[in-house]
């Protein structure tokens, strides 16, 4: 009766410290996601930012007379609008993406516990955990290389009427004073 007594408190024992294996991995997903879309966030701000500041001092280069730098301003402001949008959409897009990553995450193991719980002996569940950490680790990967490409797309898809704005920026400035 003492040895059923001991092995049951084991038994409860060893799903507790479960349990808090379980939630310090879905802490350490959460906080790498969140790292992950604070990072992204902060590399569009800043991009965006330099941008601006590297066409307006283009502008204000590039450009003499008043009716010029209006109308050249007016379209770099429709083209920061429009890189805006777009890396908007994209934040979106991508956050979109973290969030059902990080879900499937929380999916998965909820799923390994009860897998766990069901468990009649170590060795299962020590496979079960190999599993999981083998499968998550993989995941984590797969996804970290889809959210780069994700914000590498974004990033150059917002770029490019800032790239139109520069071409003709140049274009004015390689052209001979009349």
């Amino acid at each position: 009766m003492t040895t059923a007594k001991k092995t049951t408190a084991a038994a409860v024992t060893d799903v507790k410290a479960l349990e808090a294996a379980v939630a310090s991995g879905k802490e350490t997903v959460e906080a790498f996601v969140k790292a992950g879309v604070d990072a992204q966030s902060k590399a569009v701000e800043q991009t965006m930012t330099l941008t601006k500041e590297q066409v307006e001092k283009a502008q204000t280069a590039f450009f003499k007379t008043y009716g010029e730098m209006q109308v050249f301003g007016k379209d770099n402001v429709e083209a920061m609008f429009r890189a805006s949008s777009i890396a908007a959409k994209g934040m979106e897009a991508f956050s979109r993406a973290v969030f059902a990553f990080a879900q499937a995450q929380v999916e998965s193991q909820m799923g390994a516990t009860k897998a766990i719980l069901g468990c009649t002996s170590l060795r299962q569940v020590v496979d079960v955990q190999t599993n999981l950490a083998k499968t998550s680790f993989d995941t984590v990967v797969a996804e970290g290389s889809k959210f780069s490409e994700m914000a590498t797309k974004v990033a150059n898809e917002a770029f490019e009427p800032i790239q139109a704005r520069v071409n003709v920026a140049v274009e004015k400035f390689m052209k001979p004073a009349a």
